[in-house]
């Protein structure tokens, strides 16, 4: 497992976070999403052989946020 933290510029309430933990969090080989909102960043624990880096980020882009 590898833990990548991801700065996320858009998010501001609860509907951002649910968003996008909910759906980062379907992916296949992701464990677990957590999302502060205060730092904007989205810290996620995934299995490098079943998801990429960039999928999660285009999955995240998908919800109408900027991965930086």
């Amino acid at each position: 497992m590898e833990k990548i933290t991801l700065n996320v510029e858009g998010m501001s309430c609860g509907h951002c976070i649910n968003a996008v933990e909910n759906n980062v969090g379907k992916l296949q080989g992701v464990s677990s999403v957590k999302v502060n909102l205060d730092s904007g960043a989205v810290e996620v624990v995934f299995n490098t052989s079943e998801v990429s880096i960039d999928t999660i980020k285009e999955t995240i882009d998908d919800q109408g946020y900027d991965v930086k």
